[in-house]
Formats: structure tokens, C-alpha cells, sequence
């Protein structure tokens, strides 16, 4: 296959390469603050749709809305972030949100059935938002420093990683923690992926040692033994993702070049 971004490729780092969740289009986005849409046909060139420049704005992480229909983007040093409205072809910025004590806002996650926007803030805060108004509806609190969050498939609860090597599962509604464990020999947490079916949960830390977990396990022990702890990474893990049929985990590294492993 031809290279995704052929029509446009950045001119600085590309931080984020993603799928539109319904149509045949790829996203890019990076710190040559730009955001580029290519539709992607089968060996044949792969047309740019559109690019769109946010000012001063490098990219620190853009995803597609659940529906499709927007794309939300964090820059690398900055309180605000963007949302692209490709309905409207409109760029709207989200100055401040009211609640929200940050000087960055950099990582997010979106809920999987669109309801919810979790901003991960310093300090161990992590701010859940409603997606259609992006307005604060609370703020929970691990110990320590939260490094990574995501979604069960349901949108019920979240698993949020600290850098101490302990994940916390809370539930959406109450925004109560229901119950925390330690992930085994974890210095620093890097980054979790909870799997579609929600069979795994899946821990990568700075060591290169990605822990696979059955989530009803995770649910129950302090200290659950992982049913496969994957070694083939030498530098820190920054990136974990299950397949959508949850047979493959993908594993990667942005420390080394071609760090990416398929278990």
C-alpha cells in the first residue's frame, strides 16, 4: 500500500494517525499544526480531502468523534483545545473549561458510545466532560500521577494507570472508585487499553513489559498475577490497543524506530 498521507506528508512530527469510525478516510494530525483527511482507496493514489492549520497550535493529540463528525485536538502546551466541526467546516476553540485548573491539557479519551470527554490533568485529576456541551460534569482523583485512562466498551467504568504502577476502575455515573490494583512490577505506569469485548485489560510501563489481564480478575484482587507478561519490547511502552475482535494486541514503543509488535 501506498503510504497513507502521499498527497500531504507533515512537515514535522506526526503524533496521531487515525480511521474515521464510518467512512474510508484516514486523519493525520502532528506539530507542523495541521490536521490532513485522506480518503484511502485500494493501491491507487490516496486523495488529500482537506487540511486544516491551527495557529500556534502544535498537536499534541486528535481524535474523531464516536459518530464521525468532529475531531477533537489537544496541543502540546496549551489550556485549550479545538474541536472541527466537518459538518459546518467550522473550527471552534474550547478556551476554558469552567472547573478546570490546568496549564495543559494534553491527553483525552472519548467514551465508546460518545457520551463522555475524559481529560487527564496533572496532579492525578481526571475531568469527565459531557461531549455535547464540553462542559464539566466532575472531577475524580488518583493517587498520585494519572499517565493513562480508557473506557470499558460499555462506557460504564474507567481504568485510569498511575505513574506509581497502580490502576484505578472507576464507575462513570457515581464517579466512585470501585476498586484498585497493582500492576505486577510496574515502576511507571505508561499506558492501558481495556479489549472490545472486555474479556483483557492490558498495562504497559516504562520497562517495555506490557501485562495482560482478564478483567474479572482485575475487578477482584489487589494484586492480580497477568496471564501473559509480553517482554518483546526493550524501551518503554507508549502504546497498547486491542483489535476490534480481540485477537491481536498491538504493542509499541516511540522510543526506538520499528518498536511494534503483534501478540
Amino acid at each position: 500500500c501506498l503510504p497513507a498521507n502521499q498527497e500531504r506528508f507533515a512537515n514535522g512530527k506526526v503524533v496521531t494517525v487515525q480511521f474515521h469510525p464510518l467512512a474510508q478516510v484516514v486523519m493525520t494530525a502532528g506539530h507542523d499544526r495541521s490536521v490532513s483527511l485522506f480518503q484511502v482507496k485500494n493501491f491507487s493514489l490516496n486523495p488529500k480531502i482537506q487540511s486544516i492549520y491551527l495557529e500556534s497550535f502544535p498537536i499534541y493529540k486528535a481524535h474523531f468523534s464516536v459518530d464521525g463528525e468532529q475531531v477533537i485536538a489537544t496541543g502540546t502546551h496549551h489550556s485549550m483545545f479545538f474541536v472541527y466541526d466537518m459538518m459546518a467546516g467550522s473550527i471552534i476553540p474550547i478556551p476554558k473549561v469552567r472547573g478546570v485548573e490546568e496549564k495543559f491539557l494534553r491527553n483525552f479519551e472519548l467514551s465508546p458510545d460518545g457520551s463522555f470527554m475524559l481529560l487527564v490533568g496533572t496532579s492525578g485529576y481526571l475531568h469527565l466532560l459531557s461531549m455535547k456541551t464540553k462542559e464539566l460534569i466532575s472531577t475524580m482523583k488518583v493517587n498520585g500521577r494519572c499517565t493513562a485512562s480508557a473506557f470499558t466498551p460499555d462506557s460504564s467504568n474507567i481504568y485510569s494507570y498511575s505513574k506509581e504502577g497502580e490502576v484505578f476502575i472507576w464507575d462513570v455515573r457515581s464517579r466512585k472508585c470501585l476498586h484498585k490494583f497493582e500492576d505486577e512490577g510496574s515502576l511507571e505506569g505508561k499506558c492501558i487499553a481495556v479489549s472490545k469485548n472486555n474479556q483483557y485489560v492490558a498495562c504497559g510501563s516504562s520497562s517495555g513489559v506490557v501485562n495482560l489481564y482478564t478483567t474479572d480478575v482485575c475487578l477482584k484482587e489487589n494484586r492480580p498475577k497477568p496471564v501473559k507478561a509480553i517482554m518483546n519490547l526493550v524501551t518503554s511502552a507508549t502504546c497498547v490497543t486491542f483489535n476490534p475482535t480481540t485477537e491481536i494486541l498491538a504493542v509499541a514503543s516511540r522510543d526506538t524506530d520499528e518498536a511494534v509488535k503483534l501478540v
